[in-house]
């Protein structure tokens, strides 16, 4: 268990030196005077930073830096029901890491500065996740492999279609399972693939076999080209004993030295945030690396999208895991595409989701990429207009904008496909319940971004944050500022500036004190000349808005532990005659400045005869996914409370 030394107090030994320069002789000073006023102006700027007439307009910011030996890349962040953070880095972008096996996952008390590190089982890394309604966090996908540029690539490879015919006997095929073709040339498994028995139905005559397939990825024994083909062909298995061999075999279409990407895996978990493990269900039917996990009112979750084992982006395969059964159910008649992280939100309405538009990465530019509402019962697509520059949306942010009853999505920001330079300021926003839903203009960003962290507030603000103005902070383009976007005048204010950059891999999300956590940050380069590589940025920055410098908040006394949907639940506080609403927030899963899980919920709010509160849950599973939620008060300041967790059953 580690403490911290957090900004504050920093500043607080700064201003002592300070004091202790006074004494320094005057000839020493007019020797130095040019670096030592310099230093002077940083530390007034400091001062006034931390002042309560700065912090009362625009709030501050304050760098934690973790002990080194607990530090990790914090590519997932997810606000556990404990009060703790979950970090999940898994092989954390690092090549050496993936090599060594190394997974890292950590988690931070962000009230005391303690953490704990957690085995991790599976390289999580670039995988997908959300809150299940017990507080487990479903984490599910990873990587496979790791990315070959062109001109790296040594050996040519390919996608390898295992099928077995036998419906009595399923095989597992370790990596390094050799297929050989027709002309006698070898290719190998680069990871472990399983094979399911072929299905049977029928009797005697009308017996049909259908044989099982899954997909695994080959390279050739030899290095350069002598292993490229372009051929479709069936390949054996050598290694196999005869009967298997009869009924096992490859089939390749071609194998090249082309560029390869990223590889997903199938493996899923639950990460228990009461014990702090990771429990091991049932692995996806399809393997996915930038996948999107979308909870459903029924408790169910939908997974989206995703490169495959091969690399490739699964062209539309769905499906939907049951937490009661820890299993995974291939959904053909889901069959849709979207681009890799697509922002899909359960609206207010089951069977109904919308996509946003925003997405994090892969796919072409001319498919999949406009916003609307897929209605689940019959997976139809109800575009929506209204947009401006749909072609800026990649690494675009995506949030409800005040609470889930309005039924308002903003987007923010976003730039072009793939290694793009152009990205856009745009906040553009749509209201879901009109009835011709269409984006509408917003307020422009001071600066063009991409990456932007949105995370809503208890006061229905959004805190808008970090990103870059080129793809992965090119240029050294990390966006130093932060806004305050108000959903009900459609404005946005600017507030006080980061000091750490956060564009690729980074994350935000709101604290039960009504505080902010950024983490992460994964720039290509730390100089404007592009020629300096950086490193992953470590360092947390936690955000205190405005509110929290306007006066005493409101306190809970007591809540309960548990409220049902549509029920009314009864709060006491010191301070009730003062409290002018109620919030019930779900907190983040984010990762690709992707963020579906939170979402504000208001409550109704009645005054008891004994002076307590009376607070109405909404009854729609739709708008309220059963589940954690941080409960805040609000006073008649705009104050809101330190948040107390309530499960919504």
């Amino acid at each position: 268990m580690k403490r911290l030394l957090s900004r504050a107090a920093r500043a607080v030994l700064a201003r002592r030196r300070v004091i202790a320069m006074v004494g320094v002789p005057a000839v020493l000073l007019a020797v130095n005077a040019p670096p030592a006023f310099a230093w002077i102006s940083e530390v007034r700027h400091e001062a006034w930073l931390h002042s309560a007439e700065y912090t009362a307009a625009h709030g501050r910011w304050d760098v934690v830096e973790l002990p080194e030996d607990v530090r990790i890349n914090a590519i997932h962040a997810a606000m556990l029901p404990t009060g703790k953070v979950l970090l999940v880095a898994g092989s954390g972008n690092d090549q050496e890491q993936f090599d060594a096996g190394t997974f890292r996952t950590l988690v931070y008390d962000p009230a005391t500065g303690d953490t704990n590190e957690v085995d991790t089982p599976s390289d999580l890394f670039c995988g997908g996740h959300t809150f299940l309604s017990d507080g487990n966090l479903l984490v599910a996908g990873g990587t496979q492999r790791y990315e070959v540029l062109d001109g790296f690539v040594q050996r040519a490879a390919g996608a390898m279609r295992i099928r077995n015919e036998n419906p009595d006997r399923e095989l597992h095929l370790d990596k390094g399972t050799g297929f050989r073709a027709p002309d006698g040339r070898t290719y190998v498994l680069t990871s472990p693939a399983h094979v399911m028995a072929a299905t049977k139905t029928g009797e005697g005559e009308g017996t049909v076999v259908t044989a099982s397939e899954t997909v695994g990825f080959v390279e050739s024994t030899e290095d350069g080209t002598a292993g490229v083909t372009d051929t479709p062909a069936q390949y054996t298995i050598p290694s196999l004993s005869p009967e298997d061999a009869a009924n096992v075999y490859g089939m390749g279409e071609k194998m090249t030295m082309d560029k390869q990407d990223f590889q997903g895996i199938a493996d899923s978990y639950e990460f228990d945030p009461f014990t702090e493990t990771y429990v091991r269900v049932g692995d996806m039917t399809q393997k996915r690396w930038y996948p999107t996990l979308t909870g459903l009112p029924d408790g169910q979750v939908l997974a989206t999208s995703g490169l495959d084992g091969t690399g490739q982006i699964l062209p539309g395969q769905n499906e939907i895991y049951d937490p009661a059964t820890k299993r995974w159910t291939d959904r053909p008649d889901l069959f849709r595409y979207f681009p890799t992280y697509p922002a899909i939100f359960q609206t207010g309405r089951q069977g109904q989701l919308f996509y946003s538009g925003s997405n994090a990465g892969y796919g072409p530019a001319d498919a999949g990429r406009t916003p609307g509402f897929w209605n689940l019962a019959d997976n139809s697509f109800a575009p929506v207009p209204g947009l401006r520059r749909p072609d800026l949306m990649e690494t675009s942010g995506s949030s409800w904008a005040g609470p889930v009853q309005d039924q308002r999505l903003v987007v923010v920001g976003g730039g072009g496909v793939g290694e793009s330079p152009v990205s856009s300021a745009r906040i553009d926003r749509i209201d879901l319940d009109d009835p011709a839903p269409a984006f509408t203009p917003g307020p422009d960003l001071r600066t063009p971004t991409r990456y932007p962290s949105v995370v809503q507030l208890p006061t229905d603000d959004l805190l808008i944050t970090g990103g870059s103005a080129d793809y992965r902070g090119k240029g050294n383009s990390d966006v130093l500022q932060a806004n305050l976007y108000h959903p009900g005048t459609n404005t946005l204010t600017a507030v006080a500036d980061p000091a750490v950059g956060r564009d690729y891999h980074a994350e935000a999300l709101l604290l039960p004190n009504g505080q902010v956590l950024t983490a992460g940050g994964n720039s290509l380069f730390k100089n404007v000349d592009n020629t300096k590589p950086a490193p992953f940025e470590q360092r947390l920055e936690i955000y205190t808005p405005p509110y929290r410098f306007h006066g005493p908040a409101p306190v809970i006394a007591t809540a309960p532990k548990e409220v049902a949907l549509g029920a009314t639940m009864t709060v006491t506080s010191p301070d009730a005659a003062r409290v002018t609403g109620a919030r019930l927030i779900r907190p983040s899963a984010v990762t690709h400045a992707t963020d579906i899980d939170q979402r504000s919920v208001r409550l109704d709010l009645a005054r008891g005869p004994d002076g307590s509160l009376r607070l109405g849950v909404p009854g729609e599973p739709a708008l309220v996914p059963p589940g954690w939620y941080m409960l805040f008060l609000l006073d008649d300041a705009g104050v809101p409370s330190t948040a107390t967790w309530v499960h919504v059953r």
